[in-house]
Parts: structure tokens; C-alpha cells; sequence
């Protein structure tokens, strides 16, 4: 019986060595395969590290196109508020020239009619002598 239950260490021993042994094998080909990959890892950094930057490149130049669309749309607003403000203004000025000329012709034909009847008056008092 005593030979069996060494075989059994014996056994379990060597199972263990063997997985001990696969372990340190496994992490050994690890390391070859991450230096291996080390090139192309850094070759792959990089070249995400160019579409980030290409990426905020692009952002940028969009804000900027959204800044001047921005500005000219304001601009535009801007002139077509000065346009409206200058419409407004000439149709008041014309408005106000108008009323002038108006209050002008009552006055001028106010002016006529009283010339008018002080000429008939004089007529009048000429006559009756």
C-alpha cells in the first residue's frame, strides 16, 4: 500500500510540475509575442494618435465654418435690419414732406382766399364811393 499512495504523490507531483512547467511556457511565449508585437504596436499608436488629430482637425474647421456661418447670418440680419430702419426713415421723411406740402397749399390757398375777399372788399368800397 505504500507504494501506491507514492505513486499517487509521485503522480500528482509530476501533474503539478507539468502544469508549473506549461504555465512558465505559456508566459514565455508571451513575452516573445509582446516584443514581437512591440513595432506594430507602436506603429498602431501612432497611426490612432493621427486619426485623433485628424479627427480635432476636422472639428475644429467645422466650429469655425459653424463661427462664420454664424457671423454672416448676423451680418445679414444686421443689413437687412439697417434696410428696414432706412425703408422707415424715408417713408417718416416722405410722410412728414408730405404733410408739409399739405399745411403749405392750406396756407397758400387760405392765403388766396383771403386775398381775394380783401380784393372784393376793395372792389366793393370802390364802388360805393
Amino acid at each position: 500500500m505504500r507504494n501506491t499512495r507514492n505513486a499517487r504523490t509521485n503522480e500528482v507531483a509530476d501533474r503539478r510540475g507539468a502544469a508549473a512547467d506549461a504555465k512558465a511556457a505559456l508566459l514565455q511565449a508571451y513575452k516573445a509575442a509582446k516584443e514581437a508585437a512591440a513595432p506594430m504596436l507602436e506603429a498602431k499608436q501612432a497611426e490612432q494618435i493621427a486619426v485623433a488629430d485628424a479627427r480635432r482637425a476636422r472639428q475644429a474647421e467645422r466650429e469655425q465654418q459653424k463661427r462664420d456661418e454664424k457671423i454672416r447670418i448676423e451680418a445679414e440680419a444686421a443689413q437687412k435690419q439697417a434696410e428696414l430702419d432706412a425703408a422707415a426713415s424715408a417713408e417718416e421723411d416722405a410722410r412728414k414732406l408730405a404733410d408739409k406740402n399739405r399745411i403749405a397749399r392750406v396756407i397758400e390757398d387760405e392765403a388766396a382766399r383771403k386775398a381775394e375777399r380783401d380784393r372784393r372788399y376793395a372792389n366793393r368800397k370802390a364802388r360805393q364811393g
